[in-house]
């Protein structure tokens, strides 16, 4: 029951500070004036698309000033901008912490949806297969060498790796994947430069699924190479402290067998800190990769936030920021719960 407790109240911890997040940012796009700029850019082009198509039917100017200013006071209406920023904002926020995500003012799903919460569904499946497998292969590759780099340190290999995982974590992700498109694509012409199927797309389905792979080489790649340097790096020094710990050198002392030590004494303690790492990597993963899939234009949750931010769509900025808070949330019980498993201390 103490750890229930304790589960409980980190719960509502977190979930305050998420609260505080919303408020914060709400504040943000609503006393700077982005929201109502934005939208207001929005309805003059719509405005002036209009104007163009009246202009064929209404000849006088007056009467088409008239229809425009009655037009455009509808929009501004439906838009909430003729109330300020505090009225209109919040109730935005309300609605997504109630799981209502409403509606998108400018973003579209790919089957014309404006529903968030169908935009973000059609978004989730390609970041899951893009970012979330990237980071899987950095992680299980990363804490495998880190691991055998570990338990010889000092040795040529290690030095070269540790000069390696310096390079991989110095490599910004969006220099890595232009160095890669010019190689792979312009030079060697290996590769698809971007997006997520050929066109005109096959259309048998197993074709489809390699297809889609196909695409996805070339991205998975760029995150591979940028996020396994800090994987090998950080697995490395974790097994390494440990090692070194008075506990694994009475370990070795009782004679027992190297493989013991490792499993039942090194790789235990390390185990929570390693942990951390991978799920807090996939947690962030379902976030996506902003720079890495606007340069492949691949249509995942990363582009979602960036198309909303370049648009203004303040709904859709809102509901994504609320939907990571909550994947950090529940990151965070996991971590609590598989401490009180992997280390029995905590339980104390």
């Amino acid at each position: 029951m103490g750890a229930v407790r304790t589960l409980a109240a980190r719960a509502a911890t977190l979930g305050l500070v998420l609260l505080v997040v919303i408020a914060i940012l709400v504040a943000i796009l609503g006393a700077s004036g982005f929201s109502e700029r934005v939208v207001m850019a929005t309805i003059n082009e719509e405005l002036r698309n209009l104007r163009q198509s009246l202009a064929q039917r209404i000849t006088d100017p007056t009467e088409l000033e008239n229809a425009l200013a009655a037009r455009r006071q509808e929009l501004i209406e439906s838009y909430g901008l003729n109330k300020p920023w505090y009225y209109r904002l919040p109730d935005i926020v309300r609605r997504v912490v109630l799981l209502d995500l409403g509606e998108s003012k400018v973003i579209e799903g790919f089957s014309g949806s404006r529903k968030i919460s169908d935009i973000i569904m059609e978004r989730l499946p390609f970041t899951v297969m893009l970012v979330t497998s990237a980071v899987l292969i950095s992680s299980i590759a990363g804490i495998y060498i880190g691991l055998k780099l570990a338990l010889n340190p000092g040795s040529r290999t290690d030095r070269v790796a540790v000069y390696l995982a310096a390079i991989s974590n110095g490599l910004p992700s969006w220099w890595t994947g232009i160095i890669l498109l010019l190689l792979l694509v312009y030079y060697v012409r290996l590769l698809p430069p971007g997006g997520v199927m050929s066109s005109p797309p096959p259309t048998q389905p197993h074709l489809i699924i390699l297809d889609v792979l196909w695409h996805s080489i070339l991205p998975v790649t760029t995150l591979v190479a940028v996020s396994i340097g800090p994987s090998v790096y950080a697995a490395r020094t974790i097994v390494l402290n440990v090692a070194q710990e008075d506990f694994v050198t009475a370990a070795k002392a009782r004679g027992l067998p190297e493989g013991v030590v490792i499993r039942r004494h090194i790789l235990r303690a390390a185990a929570p800190p390693i942990i951390t790492i991978v799920v807090f990597s996939l947690a962030g993963s379902l976030g996506g990769a902003i720079l890495t899939e606007t340069i492949f234009n691949w249509p995942g949750m990363g582009r979602l936030y960036y198309d909303a931010v370049v648009r203004g769509d303040e709904a859709v900025i809102v509901a994504l920021t609320y939907m990571y808070g909550l994947i950090y949330v529940a990151a965070r019980l996991l971590l609590e719960t598989l401490y009180l498993i992997l280390d029995p201390r905590v339980r104390y």
